[in-house]
C-alpha cells in the first residue's frame, strides 16, 4: 500500500531587519505601513497558505554603539498588526513571535486569547526567549537570564498560559442562558500557578476560544530546546535544508514527541526558506546571483563577518581577502541585538578561511555564500518538485516562505508554483477547517469539563449595599451642562 501524499503546510513571513530584505529595490515597499502587511497576508490567503508569520523586534540593533545603518528602520509591535490583519483576512492563520522573557503570563495569555476570538480561532504564538542585556534594558525587568533559566521561565510561562486558556470550559458560555452561573460557582476562570518564575492566582477574563488554545510554535536546536519544543509545541522551526540532515532532525523530534507522551502527528516541522523563480533554470540561477549581490553589499558583508570577528572590519576591502586578524573574543559585542549563531569564533574563522581559500572567495563572496543563498532556485516546475520531494520524504511538513522584496515578492510564487502543487494534490484548493489548528491538521484540544452548578447565590441584604449604588437612592442626577 502506497504512503498517502502529505499536504504541504505553507507559511508566509514578512522579513524584518535582516540582510535578506532588499530595501533598496525600486519596487520595495514600506516595512511598517499596514498596506504592506495586508498585501502579503491577502496574497498568502489567495494561495491557500496556512498562516502569515511576523517576527518580533524588541530593540533596534546597534554597531559599536550606533544604530546599525544597514537595517530597515522600524519594528512595529506584533500583536496590533495581527489584530488588524484579522479584519482583512478570513481563513489565514496569524502567527506572531512574542518573548516569554520580557512579558507576563496573564497579560500575554489574555491578549492572545482575545485575538483568537477576534479572528475566530486563527492565532499562533511563536514562543521565544530573549538572551541579552542589550534587549533587557528596554524593560523594567532588565538584566538577563542564563540559558537554563530562560527555558525554565519559558516552560513555566507556557504552562501558566495554558492553565489560563483552559480555565474556561469549552462551552461554558453557550451551555446555559444564565451565564452568571459559571461566574458565581467560583470555578470558571480560576487559575493559580506557583513556581520559580511566577506566583500568580486570580480569574481569567477571556472565555475559551474557537480553537481552544492558540497554536504554539517554537524553535529549538539544542537538546534542551528540542525537548522543550517536543513536549509543548504544535509546530517547530527546523533549521535544516539538506534533506539528509532534515530527515534526521525529523526522526529525532518524532522520537522526542513520543517520549513526551504525545500522540504521533502532534507536531509539525517547518523550515524557513527563500525562493527565486526564472523562465529557465539558468535564468533563475542568474537572477539568484543578482539578488544575492543586492542582499549582501560590500558594507553588509563586512557587518555580517563582524558578528564573528567582533572587530571593526570596515577598513577591509569587501572584494579582497578575508581579514588577517583573529577574532576578538574578550571585547564587548560589536553588534548588539543580533543572535549569535557561532559558538567558537576561532574555529568558525578557521573554517571560513579554508572555505574561502578552496573556492577563491573574496570577503563579500564568502558572505554571500554563507548568508544569501536561496534554498529553492529554478523554474516554477523545478521549485514545486523540490518542495514536494522534501516534504513527501519527511524532510519537513512544509515551509515558511519569505522573499527579498516587500511586500510583493510572494506574488509570483502564488501565481506560478501554487497551481502546480495543487494539481499534484500536495496543496489544498480550498480551506478545510475554520481554525488554524484544524487547517494544520493538528489534534483538537479538549476543553475542561463544565463545573457543576452550585445554585444561585443568595441575595445581598439591602443594608449591605451603599446607598450610592442603589438607583435613585442618592437623589436625582445633577443636570449636565
Amino acid at each position: 500500500m502506497s504512503k498517502p501524499r502529505k499536504q504541504i503546510i505553507l507559511g508566509a513571513y514578512l522579513a524584518g531587519v535582516n540582510h535578506h530584505t532588499v530595501w533598496s529595490d525600486p519596487a520595495a515597499g514600506s516595512q511598517i505601513a499596514f498596506s504592506s502587511f495586508q498585501h502579503l497576508a491577502q496574497t498568502a490567503e489567495r494561495g491557500k497558505f496556512d498562516f502569515f508569520f511576523l517576527a518580533e523586534g524588541l530593540a533596534l540593533r546597534e554597531r559599536f554603539g550606533a544604530f546599525l545603518d544597514t537595517d530597515v528602520v522600524g519594528r512595529p509591535d506584533t500583536l496590533p498588526v495581527l489584530a488588524a490583519l484579522a479584519a482583512v483576512t478570513e481563513h489565514l492563520g496569524l502567527v506572531g513571535t512574542v518573548s516569554a522573557t520580557f512579558n507576563e503570563p496573564y497579560e500575554l495569555a489574555r491578549q492572545l486569547a482575545s485575538l483568537d476570538h477576534l479572528s475566530d480561532g486563527r492565532v499562533g504564538w511563536n514562543v521565544v526567549t530573549s538572551l541579552d542585556t542589550f534587549t533587557g534594558r528596554n524593560f523594567r525587568r532588565g538584566g538577563f537570564l542564563q540559558a537554563e533559566d530562560r527555558y525554565v521561565r519559558a516552560e513555566e510561562f507556557l504552562d501558566a498560559a495554558r492553565a489560563l486558556w483552559d480555565s474556561w470550559p469549552a462551552d461554558a458560555v453557550a451551555a446555559d442562558r444564565d451565564r452568571g452561573r459559571f461566574l458565581r460557582d467560583g470555578q470558571v476562570g480560576r487559575f493559580a500557578r506557583h513556581g520559580r518564575q511566577f506566583d500568580i492566582a486570580g480569574r481569567f477574563t477571556v472565555p475559551r476560544s474557537p480553537q481552544g488554545r492558540p497554536v504554539i510554535l517554537q524553535a529549538g536546536v539544542s537538546p534542551q530546546g528540542r525537548d522543550f519544543a517536543a513536549a509543548g509545541a504544535d509546530a517547530i522551526f527546523s533549521p535544516y535544508h539538506s534533506l539528509p540532515e532534515a530527515q534526521e532532525f525529523y526522526r529525532d523530534i518524532t522520537a522526542r514527541v513520543a517520549a513526551a507522551g504525545r500522540p504521533p502527528g502532534s507536531v509539525r516541522l517547518l523550515p524557513a526558506a527563500l525562493f527565486v523563480l526564472g523562465d529557465t533554470a539558468s535564468d533563475a540561477r542568474e537572477r539568484a546571483r543578482e539578488i544575492a549581490r543586492a542582499q549582501v553589499s560590500g558594507r553588509t558583508a563586512q557587518i555580517l563577518l563582524e558578528t564573528v570577528w567582533n572587530r571593526d572590519l570596515s577598513g577591509y576591502d569587501p572584494d579582497g581577502p578575508l581579514p588577517d586578524v583573529e577574532p576578538d573574543t574578550d571585547g564587548p559585542p560589536a553588534i548588539e541585538g543580533r543572535t549569535r549563531r557561532h559558538g567558537d569564533a576561532h574555529a568558525t574563522v578557521k573554517a571560513w578561511r579554508e572555505l574561502a581559500e578552496a573556492n577563491g572567495y573574496s570577503l563579500r563572496e564568502l558572505a554571500i555564500h554563507l548568508f544569501a543563498r536561496a534554498e529553492f532556485v529554478g523554474t516554477p516546475t523545478q521549485v514545486a518538485d523540490r518542495l514536494d520531494e522534501f516534504v513527501q520524504n519527511d524532510g519537513s511538513d512544509g515551509f515558511i516562505l519569505g522573499s527579498h522584496l516587500t511586500p510583493t515578492g510572494l506574488d509570483e510564487f502564488v501565481d506560478k508554483v501554487v497551481p502546480l502543487l495543487q494539481e499534484r494534490g500536495s496543496l489544498r484548493t480550498e480551506y478545510e477547517g475554520t481554525t488554524l489548528r484544524a487547517n494544520l491538521g493538528l489534534p483538537a484540544i479538549p476543553g475542561p469539563a463544565i463545573p457543576e452548578a452550585v445554585g444561585p447565590e443568595p441575595p445581598i441584604p439591602a443594608a449591605a449595599i451603599p446607598a450610592a449604588a442603589i438607583p435613585g437612592a442618592a437623589g436625582p442626577e445633577p443636570a449636565r451642562r
